[in-house]
């Protein structure tokens, strides 16, 4: 009876325990089944959704490149429409116009008649600037001189003026250096004045007077007409100017006018061609044309924006052909 009794207690411990293993199994299963969906595209090396977008990435952004040009081009071309009817517009009385910087922006471009006399010995050289002459390139400067007033004369600018000139070869600059290196050194020679007080006591006073009156230089005034401009912008590959060696790489219209002892608001102009002597060519004013350009011209904005749709056309075709092959291969 005992015998019986544990065997079938053994035989009911046997099968809960295999019934217990297989409900194990089962769950493990089920699981195993559930998780390979979220493994596999990474065990067959299937791209992701994510990862198929970024292979579009460079195009849709070369793609936004070349729209920007497109706006770009048309923000171009309204500018130097605006430069251009400015310039048709008759010249203004340079004293006219107010050299405050909150009214540059608004007067610039626009042409002014100026009436003065050049200082030379202030004149400052910007560059080097490279002119095209007949297919040869030539180094030079753009010089930037001082237009005085002229005493008892209404027509004359009533402050001083800063003029850009236009061109000059290296010499001019070379030359005047070297006038302005000899005017700081100290002389030794007696003047003039001096030595004939000495040797000439037999001249009469009133004879002496008249020859002194006789060498006294007359001033010539000259003419300008030139357009309003501001201060350049350097990019970050031009060099910092340095006044005290003469270095002036860009047009910084307050620093120039401290340099020449003027105030910071002076007035600067650009000259125009007008009417160039041909006896004495330089320098040489910029042309209207040269003046309403830009350093990136619409025709310019143009091809930029057919380079970056070609490019955005070339990823965006190499993404959709890698996208190919891979399902092909599967």
């Amino acid at each position: 009876m005992a015998s019986s009794i544990s065997k079938t207690l053994t035989r009911n411990l046997l099968r809960r325990s295999a019934e217990t293993t297989q409900v194990l199994q089962l769950r493990f299963s089920s699981v195993a089944a559930s998780a390979v969906p979220e493994t596999q595209p990474s065990e067959k090396g299937g791209p992701s959704r994510w990862s198929k977008l970024l292979l579009f990435v460079p195009g849709v952004i070369t793609f936004g490149l070349g729209t920007w040009q497109i706006i770009r081009r048309q923000d171009k071309i309204e500018m130097l429409e605006y430069r251009q009817n400015r310039l048709r517009m008759d010249p203004l009385n340079c004293n006219e116009v107010s050299p405050s910087s909150e009214n540059v922006d608004s007067l610039e471009f626009c042409r002014v008649l100026c009436r003065g006399v050049y200082d030379e010995k202030k004149s400052i050289f910007i560059g080097p600037r490279s002119r095209s002459i007949s297919g040869v390139t030539e180094n030079g400067y753009y010089v930037i001189t001082p237009l005085m007033p002229l005493a008892n004369d209404f027509k004359s600018v009533q402050a001083p003026i800063l003029v850009n000139r236009g061109w000059v070869p290296r010499n001019w600059r070379d030359n005047s250096l070297e006038v302005a290196a000899a005017d700081d050194q100290p002389s030794s020679i007696v003047p003039p004045s001096q030595e004939s007080g000495k040797s000439s006591w037999w001249m009469f006073g009133p004879k002496k007077k008249k020859v002194e009156e006789d060498q006294v230089p007359t001033v010539k005034p000259t003419e300008v007409i030139g357009v309003v401009r501001g201060s350049e912008k350097p990019s970050i590959f031009v060099p910092a100017n340095d006044p005290s060696s003469f270095q002036w790489f860009y047009v910084d219209v307050s620093a120039i006018a401290r340099a020449c002892g003027l105030p910071e608001n002076t007035l600067y102009i650009e000259g125009i061609n007008d009417n160039v002597d041909p006896s004495n060519p330089y320098p040489i004013p910029k042309d209207t044309n040269t003046l309403v350009q830009s350093s990136v011209m619409p025709q310019d904005h143009l091809n930029y924006t057919f380079t970056w749709y070609s490019l955005s056309a070339a990823v965006t075709f190499m993404a959709y052909k890698r996208l190919q092959s891979k399902k092909s291969r599967r």
